[in-house]
Formats: structure tokens, C-alpha cells, sequence
């Protein structure tokens, strides 16, 4: 028994002796995380919004009359001269008009004609005395009358006319097809668009604005504007008009901005308008530094006193590519993590570059 009891005291003596001389074990390595100093400096804050060149001066054009359309001589996109004919409706009905009012223009003129010899032939009598002052007053009655019928009837003529000349579409100036809305043998009703007619002249780039933009923030007056398709073609524009209304559709503001004459931009063509806000002072991060808490945003700072994390909300006055901008929540000189942010804890210890302070 003492024999056991001995093995098992020099077993225990050689087991601590073992663990003594174990190592601890390493300590584990800090995170490195990037880091930027925050810093207030103008920022040159904007928005881009894509819209399209349109002509200054536009016209609808329609007919005066409904008909059957039975020619279409110009398509979008074809240029017109003032007085071109665009259109023309079938003129039989119209015709038909004419000739009753040119009818009845003629029957009133023989009858003004019969009563203005009735009228002189009762004057010439009443001179001799053969006929009564009533009767050269009913003749003079009738020849007035017969007069104002013959006047009615060349206005009748005149609006006939005036018809039959609206079978026809005119161009009212010169310009370029943007828009058809009728075909060859469709009944158009009196006033229905039929081609829209962009006039030669200034040109606007014309974009829908969402009321947004303008609301608690004073936008510059110029817009660069530049094209879709090249964007080396640009020119800085001024804002011309701003639509005092919202449209009710897509709650956006109509904004034209003047391209100073330059026709380089093709009409239809779609252009891009940065708008620019006036310079004010303000902190901006880059996006990878943004994180959320309880569903707000936030970001890392670093105590640079202890290296360690801690998790601050913020305030965003404004996302735009690539970084965004702090209203409230930050102050100059804060050391905020833009890089390194997953699995971040509160208090953790962080390595990071004293030169990306600075």
C-alpha cells in the first residue's frame, strides 16, 4: 500500500513540474483598421440628373376642322419652312359649304339688286307725286334688308372659305418635326394634336427635379450640362426657369436651364445637369466608413489615447457618390475607422497608422 501511495505522490510531483514549465500563451495580435481624421472643409456638394435638349419656342399643331386625313407629307425629325404644307384632310364637306354659301350669297345679291331698283323707281314716283311717302319708305325698308342679307351672306362665304382652307396643315414657322400623333386615313377631331413643331432658335435642357433638391439648400445658378453620349461636350448654363408648380404625376419640379445659343446639342438629345449647391463647411466621410446602430447611422472612432473602439451615432446631411456628409454627431480632429469595420467591438484595442491621422 505504501508503495502505491508513493508512485502516486512522485506521479502528481512530476505533473506540476511538467505544467511549470508550459509557456503562456501569445497574446493575440491587434486589428489594424484605417483611419481618417475629421476634418471640416468647404465641400462642393451636388446632385446629377439626367433631362433632355428641347426647342425654347414649341407649337402643337392641329387642324381647325374634323375630317379624314388623306395626306401626311412630313415624319418626325424632317425640317420644315413657315407656310409648308404638313397635311390635308378630305375637303368635300367643306367644298359643299362653299358652294351653299357662295348660293346664297348670290340669290341676296339679286335681291338687293331688285329691291334697290324698286326703292328708286318709288323715289322718282313720289317726285311727281304719283306714289305715297309710305310706300317709298316700305321700298327703302326692303333694300335695307336686303342689304344686311347680302353682308350676312359674304360672311357665311368668308367663314367657307376660312373652313375649306382648314383642311389644310401649315407649318406656322420654321423648325424641326419632334412629334406625329395621326396616320393617313384616321378621322381627326377639330383642335387634336397632330405633329409637334420645334422652332429654330434657343434651345433649353429641360429636366423634372424632384422639389427635394431645392428645399433648405441654396442651388447655384449654373448647370453643367453636358451629353449623354459625349460627355466632353458640356457647357455651363444658367437656370432660365424654374415651374412654380409640382407635378402632381411624380412630384417633381420642371427646371430649364438656357444653353446660351449653342446648337451643338441636337434637340432630343439626352444630356446630364450637375447641379451644384453653394460651398458650405462641413465633415465628409467616404462610404466605407459608415456603419449602423439600432438603425441609424454611425460610425468607429478611436480613443488615439488608448487605441480602443467605440461606436458613435451621427447625423447625415447628405449621400452623394462615393462619400457622404455629417450634419451632427462628429467634431474636428475625431479619428473615424474607414476601413477594417467588420466585426468590430466596443473597447477593442486597434492598431492603425499614425500618418492617416494626420
Amino acid at each position: 500500500m505504501k508503495t502505491i501511495l508513493i508512485a502516486a505522490a512522485l506521479g502528481g510531483i512530476f505533473a506540476l513540474s511538467s505544467c511549470s514549465n508550459e509557456e503562456p500563451p501569445a497574446e493575440k495580435p491587434l486589428r489594424t483598421v484605417d483611419v481618417i481624421a475629421a476634418e471640416k472643409k468647404p465641400v462642393d456638394r451636388g446632385s446629377v440628373i439626367t433631362g433632355e435638349v428641347r426647342a425654347r419656342v414649341q407649337t402643337d399643331l392641329s387642324f381647325r376642322v374634323s375630317g379624314k386625313i388623306t395626306e401626311r407629307l412630313v415624319d418626325v425629325g424632317a425640317r420644315v419652312k413657315t407656310g409648308q404644307l404638313l397635311a390635308r384632310m378630305d375637303p368635300e364637306e367643306q367644298k359643299a359649304d362653299l358652294d351653299v354659301a357662295l348660293a346664297n350669297l348670290q340669290s341676296a345679291e339679286a335681291q338687293q339688286t331688285q329691291a334697290q331698283l324698286t326703292f328708286d323707281r318709288q323715289q322718282s314716283l313720289f317726285k311727281t307725286q304719283v306714289t305715297s311717302r309710305s310706300a317709298v319708305d316700305k321700298a327703302q325698308e326692303t333694300l335695307l334688308t336686303t342689304q344686311g342679307a347680302v353682308r350676312s351672306a359674304q360672311a357665311q362665304l368668308d367663314t367657307a372659305r376660312d373652313a375649306l382652307s382648314y383642311t389644310e396643315l401649315r407649318a406656322d414657322a420654321d423648325g424641326v418635326i419632334t412629334a406625329r400623333n395621326v396616320e393617313v386615313g384616321q378621322v381627326a377631331q377639330a383642335a387634336q394634336l397632330v405633329f409637334t413643331l420645334a422652332h429654330d432658335g434657343p434651345r433649353d435642357a429641360v429636366f423634372d427635379v424632384y422639389e427635394s433638391l431645392f428645399l433648405e439648400r441654396d442651388v447655384d445658378n449654373l448647370v453643367n450640362v453636358s451629353l449623354l453620349s459625349d460627355p466632353t461636350r458640356s457647357v455651363a448654363a444658367p437656370v432660365r426657369e424654374i415651374s412654380p408648380t409640382i407635378d402632381p404625376d411624380n412630384g417633381t419640379i420642371r427646371v430649364k436651364v438656357g444653353l446660351n445659343g449653342d446648337l451643338t446639342m441636337p434637340l432630343g438629345a439626352p444630356v446630364s445637369g450637375h447641379f451644384r449647391f453653394r460651398q458650405v463647411d462641413a465633415i465628409e466621410l467616404p462610404w466605407s466608413a459608415m456603419t449602423s446602430q439600432d438603425g441609424r447611422p454611425a460610425v468607429w472612432l478611436v480613443d488615439p489615447q488608448s487605441a480602443e473602439v467605440a461606436m458613435r451615432r451621427i447625423e447625415v446631411a447628405d449621400y452623394e457618390t462615393g462619400q457622404f456628409v455629417v450634419a451632427e454627431g462628429l467634431n474636428p480632429g475625431d479619428l473615424v475607422v474607414t476601413g477594417g469595420t467588420k466585426f468590430l467591438r466596443t473597447g477593442e484595442k486597434v492598431a492603425y497608422e499614425k500618418g492617416q491621422a494626420q
